[in-house]
């Protein structure tokens, strides 16, 4: 757990200490004396009695007792001074900013045990090794500038990665973006992301809290904390923003089923975001703009008036809203019109609502109070206004920064001249304002926060199942997949719907068991995993003959065993499915089903359980909902059914964790029913 001592120490020792600001140990004493440290701040330097003017002492052993410490030595020497300063100084803060630990080599690895070991006895906590360090409004730990401009109402900003938590703060801080804290987990020996989390909710004052969070994460090793922490934040009212880097498809398993082949890891972490309320971002840039975003009220519709004296910039940005589930809507009527008067000859108001290159400030006033106060379809507005450089235009930014204090409606600052107009944009930021300098990055952004969905409920509604049942079939099954009849057991256990069926190792059994269902029926082999790929699938199977003739084919095919009989039924494919993921539990996916998950692959995941409301949010959001919803006059699918089998899955998973993967392809859902055509379960008991 973190400790008051690392947040706001009353003393501060760097261990390693320089007099070269070339070097982490002197560029870190640096920083803490040019940003008003304000408590006591010692140096260990066994070659100086005094170093930047701060006095200095040959050993550890030496020091007054001290709150935190700052190592910046190599690391074989870092465990004894970690000994000393945690058993005689009552040291509980460390910082270690030393590479050479696990990251390196297995001697690192040990050396890195021990020092946590330490730390850990005695109670303190540790950031690092091989980081940036820390830093907040109380002092600035790092040894990397730039140290950004701290406000409580800032951004707490914890990062995996040093060099990257320089970038993106490069990147934020010369748009305004303003931190309340950084934290730079490092090797996270003892905290890592998840902790550092854990703390802000924990801690969290709705008083005095920053609101506003962004993460740069390299591996989740912990998702269930994260889930639970970012969750609780975010329902407190604050918002992050996240990069998890390594997305990529090639860290993928081959699986050999549907569900195992979609649900890689990053499918996890995609959901896992969904379900915690986290944004997700894929840069700096991205990650700074949608922080810069979260600085602004929330958006509470999506009716977005573009403004501005620029076509070009107005168009990109409204086709990244409109393509993106945002709107730009007309505005007209007769206050459209008085507007209108009030701005010079050739100037639109239909949205974009363009006022010309020779705009004035005055004019941006009009327009802002029309936006605000005559037009109650507009939730929001955009403002993008450059210069080309003939005249100043501090009277515009001036007025932009009073209005988006007397507002109540969100107004987006989109000031583009970054060059031509610098002072004046600078001025602006100096007010505490953040600037979104490219229409699009800034349109594609407030999309992706406006899109994204609530935290799951802390104690989600779920169906209630058979829980009895279910564990007597998987207590009593081994590894691999499940014969048909343990799978029915499961779905009817699970009250998933299924169609009626009959497994049949004979070709009379075959034909009674057809006649007594009604013709038209399906054949389908048992034993092959992909009955399609091998001719195991006949369909509109019409009389006792074909029956024949078709299951004396089948009971040919490779590793056949028996012939299921279906009756024939109607409706649009539907695909549910889950996967264990590691850490993360289980993936629960769904989709349409047949051969639209393999050719198609329009999935959407969610972290189980899986209540009603989240899963009808991942069947809205697939690409293929019109035909769900009854695309052309088709029949409609029942939604509610096909939510409460996505839930009943998630539920089923949780009572039997052994189930590695499952899918239930296809599903056929009509208006009145959605009942399970195929499943197959595979079981791996650890």
């Amino acid at each position: 757990m973190i400790t008051r001592e690392l947040i706001n120490p009353q003393s501060i020792v760097v261990v390693g200490g320089s007099a070269d600001v070339q070097k982490p140990g002197g560029k870190v004493l640096k920083n803490l004396i040019d940003h008003n440290f304000k408590g006591k701040l010692y140096v260990v330097n066994p070659k100086a009695d005094e170093v930047q003017g701060v006095r200095a002492y040959p050993d550890a052993e030496d020091l007054p007792p001290v709150e935190l410490a700052i190592l910046a030595i190599a690391a074989k020497f870092c465990p004894q001074a970690v000994e000393t300063l945690a058993a005689k100084k009552g040291t509980k803060a460390f910082i270690i900013l030393s590479a050479g630990f696990h990251e390196e080599s297995e001697e690192g690895a040990r050396l890195e045990q021990q020092i946590v070991e330490t730390i850990n006895k005695a109670g303190g906590c540790l950031i690092g090794p091989n980081c940036i360090g820390v830093m907040n409004t109380n002092y600035a730990g790092v040894f990397t500038t730039p140290i950004p401009r701290f406000n409580t109402h800032g951004a707490d900003f914890i990062t995996g990665s040093g060099a990257t938590a320089v970038f993106i703060m490069e990147s934020g801080i010369s748009n305004g973006l303003q931190f309340n804290s950084v934290y730079s987990v490092g090797n996270s020996a003892q905290l890592g992301v998840e902790d550092i989390l854990e703390y802000l909710d924990l801690t969290f004052d709705p008083n005095t809290s920053s609101r506003v969070k962004m993460l740069y994460i390299e591996s989740i090793g912990q998702p269930q904390k994260l889930l639970k922490h970012a969750s609780s934040l975010v329902r407190k009212g604050c918002r992050i923003a996240a990069v998890k880097a390594g997305s990529s498809s090639a860290g993928s398993r081959a699986a050999s089923s549907h569900t195992g082949a979609l649900a890689s890891s990053d499918v996890a972490v995609d959901a896992l975001f969904r379900k915690a309320g986290i944004v997700r971002c894929y840069g700096r840039e991205e990650l700074t703009t949608v922080a810069s975003i979260f600085m602004h009220p929330r958006l509470t519709g999506k009716n977005i008036a573009v403004i501005t004296h620029a076509g070009g910039p107005a168009v990109m940005l409204t086709d990244a809203l409109s393509n993106n589930g945002l709107e730009v809507p007309p505005i007209s009527g007769s206050k459209a019109n008085e507007l209108l008067s009030k701005l010079f000859p050739g100037s639109s108001v239909a949205n974009p609502i363009d006022f010309l290159a020779t705009g004035t400030a005055e004019q941006l006033g009009y327009i802002i109070d029309a936006c605000e106060n005559d037009f109650s379809h507009i939730d929001a507005m955009a403002v993008i206004f450059g210069s080309p450089g003939l005249f100043p235009v501090y009277d515009v930014y001036d007025l932009l920064d009073r209005k988006m204090s007397e507002c109540h409606k969100p107004i987006f600052p989109i000031l583009t001249s970054v060059i031509n107009v610098r002072d004046e944009i600078n001025q602006f930021i100096a007010k505490g304002r953040v600037n979104f300098p490219d229409e699009v990055v800034f349109g594609n952004a407030l999309t992706k926060v406006y899109n994204t969905p609530d935290p799951a409920p802390e104690d989600p509604k779920l169906p209630i199942i058979d829980t009895s049942r279910i564990r007597r079939v998987i207590d009593g099954c081994s590894n691999g997949y499940l014969q048909p009849n343990q799978v029915q057991e499961l779905l009817d256990a699970a009250g998933i719907p299924r169609t009626g069926e009959a497994i049949v190792k004979t070709a009379t059994d075959a034909t009674s068991a057809a006649m007594k269902m009604g013709f038209p029926v399906v054949m389908k082999v048992v034993g092959p995993i992909h009955k399609t790929d091998v001719g195991g699938v006949v369909l509109d199977v019409r009389d006792e003959q074909m029956v024949t003739r078709e299951f004396n084919r089948m009971m040919g095919i490779k590793d056949t065993t028996a012939v299921l009989i279906q009756p024939m039924l109607k409706g649009l494919e539907l695909f549910v499915g889950a996967k264990r993921e590691g850490l993360f539990g289980h993936v629960v996916l769904c989709g349409l089903g047949g051969i639209f998950i393999e050719v198609l692959k329009d999935v959407k995941a969610g972290i189980a359980p899986i209540e009603a409301n989240e899963a009808h949010t991942m069947i809205k959001h697939l690409q293929g909902y019109g035909m769900i919803k009854g695309a052309r006059g088709q029949e409609p699918v029942n939604e509610n059914l096909f939510a409460d089998i996505i839930s009943r899955v998630s539920v089923l998973v949780g009572v039997a964790p052994e189930i590695f993967e499952m899918d239930i392809n296809p599903l056929l859902g009509t208006k009145d029913k959605v009942v399970a055509v195929d499943a197959r379960i595979r079981i791996e008991k650890k």
